[in-house]
């Protein structure tokens, strides 16, 4: 029976949080840096205890103003110190709920830098793998399934989780259409779905130039943002369970 995990990134200040977390089996949220609190944290750490939700943190660059989106130069040690600094944040608030956090999740340009960079995906990978308790427990990572980040963190040992995305194109190397370009979101309802299908029952996906490029849909990112992020994702979610997928946490 095929399966996929659902996640979402939450504590952002969209507005369709509670909603969301009723659909979803993972949440990733903002631990301070390009939105978030550690009150918003907080709240959203206890919803996704409530919903029986896997919490993952989700930390990207400290720039508000565009939201986490803008590439910014930092050294491979100050991106370490920046991802530790805010996962540090979320598991104290987490453990104080009684929590834990299983994942970490890159947000905005971090993320696409990561997928992309092997120096800024090592750098992802050896802070989430210092990160490792005393017990030797260890947090997973998702990351752009086929991007650099996965295989940094398989170098270093870490359970690494393929994310695929219903409502974004590719291209045809395996990377996610640039935001600036016109085609780079998909917002028709039915394509979603059907990109979404696609992806989780047959590991594919069609490139904006018309090819198929193999993906690894370990889980599925649902935007918490957007007029229509919370029609998009219930539909989603009907439908891949409509198809007979299981949608289910991967960590």
């Amino acid at each position: 029976m095929p399966h996929i995990d659902l996640n979402c990134d939450l504590g952002e200040g969209c507005g369709h949080d509670d909603e969301l977390m009723t659909l979803i089996t993972s949440a990733s949220i903002a631990c301070g840096g390009h939105a978030g609190d550690e009150a918003i944290m907080r709240t959203t750490v206890r919803k996704a205890q409530e919903h029986g939700v896997v919490i993952g943190a989700h930390p990207g660059f400290v720039d508000r103003e565009h939201f986490g989106r803008r590439e910014l130069a930092l050294s491979a040690e100050e991106i370490v110190e920046l991802v530790q600094t805010q996962v540090r944040v979320l598991q104290r608030v987490a453990a104080g709920e009684g929590a834990v956090v299983r994942y970490v999740k890159p947000h905005g340009a971090l993320y696409n830098m990561a997928a992309r960079t092997p120096v800024i995906a090592e750098a992802m990978a050896r802070a989430v793998a210092e990160l490792r308790g005393a017990d030797g427990e260890g947090l997973a990572l998702y990351g752009l399934s086929g991007g650099e980040l996965l295989r940094a963190g398989r170098e270093r040992g870490l359970v690494v989780k393929g994310e695929v995305f219903a409502d974004r194109t590719y291209q045809e190397d395996g990377s996610l259409t640039p935001r600036l370009r016109a085609d780079a979101l998909i917002e028709d309802e039915v394509l979603v779905v059907g990109q979404a299908l696609w992806m989780v029952r047959a590991g594919r996906v069609k490139t904006t130039e018309g090819a198929e490029v193999t993906v690894q849909a370990d889980t599925l990112c649902l935007h918490g943002d957007g007029a229509q992020a919370l029609a998009l994702a219930r539909s989603v979610r009907v439908n891949l369970e409509r198809a007979g997928v299981e949608v289910k946490a991967c960590v």
